[in-house]
């Protein structure tokens, strides 16, 4: 799954630790989201999607079942 979250951070002028902080998560999860290593729960979706005030939708691109 793709996303848009290392724009929306940057756009907001935050380091990932910042994020990280306000999410309750480590750096290294930020990290692993914006590089598409981690699927995040869908509780962390919608407190990532609250604090940008965005929809879901308009973060994280699902791109079908990978083959």
């Amino acid at each position: 799954m793709k996303n848009n979250l290392e724009k929306l951070r940057k756009e907001r002028g935050i380091k990932q630790e910042e994020l990280a902080e306000v999410l309750n998560v480590s750096r290294q999860t930020i990290s692993s989201l914006e590089n598409g290593r981690y699927n995040p729960s869908i509780i962390l979706s919608f407190k990532i999607a609250k604090y940008f005030n965005k929809k879901i939708e308009e973060i994280f691109i699902y791109e079908g079942e990978e083959k």
